[in-house]
């Protein structure tokens, strides 16, 4: 039992886990099922008559779904302000932005409720800014040392309803928030069920006016949560924290999180194709918000790894969408390095994804699972050949970016199911600079 795979807290005596759990907002989801919002604050103790923020971005303002929340909301006789000024890949100045209208509208105690609506920045924007207003202070407080504080939070706040406008992120259910800190050009997570949205309505038809390309790249990051959840730990090859209260919410996988990722697979596999090339058809929007649902249910409770390790000093350096960024680097980490640490079961993935595998050795059939994923997103025509087309990334980049991907992810890189050193991620790094020739 190796003391650098456990994701436990640092003081405990070295015993494996025998213990998993797993905790999920409520959620509703299909068709219309934002007309069932004020119903589902109702079910959380909103009263009528509460008054809530809505805290969104300025497109989602000008398409009109914005306008759709605060209708119905209005209508079920709640008070609602709008806050729709979140941006891309939130800093700590955008939450602070955010935190500063909440407190010049309703002073230190804040709205009677929440409802963040869009992708994950918009969300992350409302789970940060709803637990901040609830414990005090600002978004620094609680993230970890040596960026932040490093104080733990004790209140969730009044509710937080999620509503995912994208198909990939997973932040209506995760238990994580992640912020840039942009002076050290890095990304750093609060991480916390107290950070936890209280409830996630998930309705299609608020994903159909997002463009072919952001479907392909929220697409593979939910892609990204499924497959690293199937390929993480199990919960009990982890160590056991002598308390509980100091489990990780990234704590392995589990007979439940496989069947997810397993069934996320299949409907984002099958379904991207047809979501990306015919945004209108409604049957494969609905398979892809489920798919996504599901993988982020299998990964952001088992655990992101590696691949998500090194897309946060991408993302954060050059400001690129993370979802591309995890296309790109998956297959020279997820499905090329990390394919060591299991063979067959990285045998099985190739076979939901389609491929035949007859006569192929174990070694053989995890190997073709990368060339079937590469093969994928050229369909999708939508998505960069790698590293060097995303953001004009070079060799002479890659120091740096390894180099920062171990000394600021730690948190994720313990959870990776093979270990890894600076030169691994270094050379993981290259690999991922072309994936196929532009």
């Amino acid at each position: 039992m190796s003391y650098e795979r456990s994701v436990s807290a640092p003081s405990h005596e070295l015993s494996p886990e025998t213990v998993w759990h797993i905790q999920m907002p409520q959620i509703r989801f299909g068709r219309d099922a934002t007309d069932e919002l004020a119903f589902q604050l109702r079910d959380l103790g909103v009263e009528e008559g509460a008054h809530g923020l809505i805290i969104t971005d300025e497109t989602l303002s000008d398409i009109g779904h914005v306008g759709r929340v605060e209708t119905h909301l209005e209508d079920a006789e709640f008070a609602v302000d709008v806050y729709d000024e979140s941006e891309r890949e939130p800093s700590i100045a955008d939450i602070e932005n955010c935190l500063a209208f909440v407190r010049d509208e309703k002073g230190e105690e804040g709205y009677d409720f929440y409802v963040g609506l869009g992708g994950g920045s918009c969300m992350d924007t409302a789970k940060t800014t709803r637990a901040v207003i609830a414990n005090g202070g600002g978004p620094l407080d609680y993230i970890a040392e040596p960026t932040g504080e490093g104080k733990a939070l004790d209140e969730s706040g009044p509710p937080l309803v999620l509503m995912p406008t994208t198909a990939g992120t997973g932040a209506e259910i995760s238990p994580v928030s992640i912020l840039s800190v942009e002076e050290k050009e890095i990304k750093e997570g609060i991480s916390s069920n107290h950070i936890r949205a209280d409830a996630a309505v998930l309705d299609p038809t608020l994903t159909t006016t997002l463009p072919p390309e952001l479907t392909a790249k929220t697409a593979m990051d939910a892609l990204g949560h499924a497959i690293e959840g199937y390929t993480t730990h199990e919960y009990d090859s982890l160590l056991r924290p002598t308390d509980p209260r100091e489990r990780p919410v990234y704590a392995g996988r589990t007979p439940l999180t496989e069947m997810f990722s397993e069934k996320a697979i299949d409907l984002l596999s099958g379904n991207v194709r047809k979501a990306v090339h015919n945004g209108d058809d409604l049957e494969a929007r609905e398979n892809m918000l489920q798919g996504a649902l599901f993988g982020a249910i299998a990964g952001l409770t088992a655990g992101a790894s590696l691949c998500h390790a090194m897309a946060y000093p991408v993302g954060n350096k050059y400001h690129t969408y993370h979802g591309e960024t995890i296309a790109v680097l998956t297959p020279a980490s997820t499905l090329g390095y990390n394919a060591a640490s299991d063979p067959e079961r990285f045998a099985s993935l190739a076979r939901r994804f389609g491929v035949d595998t007859t006569g192929m050795s174990t070694n053989e059939a995890a190997d073709a699972l990368k060339g079937e994923y590469i093969r994928l997103q050229r369909d999708l025509n939508v998505l960069p050949s790698g590293l060097a087309e995303l953001a004009g990334i070079t060799e002479d980049d890659v120091d740096w970016l390894a180099k920062q991907t171990v000394d600021t992810q730690a948190r994720l890189l313990r959870c990776n199911p093979r270990p890894v050193t600076e030169e691994d991620v270094h050379a993981i790094f290259t690999d991922a600079l072309y994936n196929w020739e532009p």
